[in-house]
């Protein structure tokens, strides 16, 4: 009986493959029967039952596919690869239902409507509209950061415990559902992440686990990079799952944030993406901008690159490989890359906020 069924999640995965391979071609199919529809049941669920135990379900998770794979490896050897059949059809059926799982409690989102189209914006701009976005965005990061220190060439320390940065984060959504009801955050369910220090050296700063909709964040990196990393998780677990879209989304969760701290990483995490494009499209204007921004937010932006380059290891180009080509198989062609993206929605949603969800 557990052969036969065995056989036939093994006989699934390829059509399961080939479903979804169909099925990501009608992204508004996604977006109205999964995204809108049925996903936000689905999260709901996990959040509200989940979310109240104050440590990582879905680390613990991890922990035991890991212990069971390096268990699995060792039989392997340990019976010399014996019963091939059998064990190559109870690992088919395990991936069956592992990609099953995934698909359905979070994957398909990466499937659905491109968010300047559910914005209704363009996904397209000028170089003139990204130079007046910086200017907007370095003037806004001035003025936040002359509110929170006594000259402009410190940099802004963040004194919060991290167990605060969380709690803020969320009242931040709380506040930001009331002008965007679709961001409405309901069944909290962010936490630290087991596996921070291994995270760190793998160069990450957070992730969602879509087997439990638990949006883990690496507590090691500096406390000036939580209130975006936090919003861009729990972005996914609202289910924008595409990273420009879940960076926009932690964008627009700082920036309107009502605290001081949390919009100034929200000001700065954008005006960043938009310089680093800058210099892509005019270096000599990017430079001229760059002399207009405070020291001390300078200062911040070094602090970061100085903790990424401590935390460096052979191993780190690896993960990030791996993670590329993850992005890329799940409808991001243009895998890491993506991220950058985030500079055309946000140059569009300035350019036409009142349309904006």
């Amino acid at each position: 009986m557990k052969n036969k069924t065995s056989l036939i999640l093994a006989i699934l995965l390829p059509v399961q493959i080939i479903a979804i391979k169909i099925i990501s071609a009608y992204p508004t199919f996604v977006e109205t029967w999964y995204s809108t529809g049925l996903y936000p049941y689905i999260a709901k669920i996990m959040r509200f039952s989940l979310g109240i135990f104050p440590f990582s379900l879905g680390d613990l998770l991890y922990t035991f596919f890991i212990i069971s794979i390096f268990r699995w490896i060792y039989l392997r050897f340990k019976t010399k690869f014996k019963d091939f059949r059998k064990w190559s059809l109870d690992l088919l059926a395990t991936f069956s239902i592992i990609y099953a799982c995934f698909h359905i409690f979070w994957g398909f989102n990466y499937y659905r409507l491109p968010l300047h189209r559910t914005l209704k914006i363009k996904n397209t701009y000028t170089t003139e509209e990204l130079i007046l976005l910086t200017e907007t965005l370095i003037k806004k990061s001035n003025q936040v950061h002359t509110g929170l220190v006594d000259n402009d060439s410190l940099k802004v320390d963040y004194k919060f415990k991290k167990t605060t940065l969380f709690r803020k984060t969320i009242e931040g959504y709380e506040s930001l559902g009331k002008d965007f009801p679709k961001l409405t955050y309901q069944g909290k369910s962010l936490k630290r992440s087991l596996y921070s220090i291994p995270l760190t050296y793998m160069g990450f700063n957070g992730y969602l686990n879509p087997l439990t909709n638990e949006a883990q964040v690496n507590t090691q990196i500096l406390k000036y990079k939580i209130p975006t990393t936090a919003s861009h998780e729990i972005g996914h677990q609202l289910g924008f799952a595409k990273e420009n879209e879940a960076n926009f989304i932690a964008c627009l969760a700082t920036m309107n944030h009502p605290d001081p701290y949390f919009q100034y990483s929200g000001f700065t995490f954008a005006l960043r993406y938009c310089l680093n494009e800058l210099y892509v499209r005019d270096r000599i204007k990017a430079d001229e901008l760059l002399k207009t921004i405070h020291p001390g937010i300078l200062a911040n932006y070094k602090e970061v690159r100085d903790f990424w380059e401590i935390h460096k290891n052979p191993f780190e180009p690896i993960f990030q490989v791996t993670y590329n080509g993850f992005l890329k198989a799940n409808n991001q062609v243009e895998g890491m890359k993506s991220y950058s993206y985030v500079v055309a929605l946000l140059v569009n949603y300035f350019d036409d906020v009142e349309n904006a969800f």
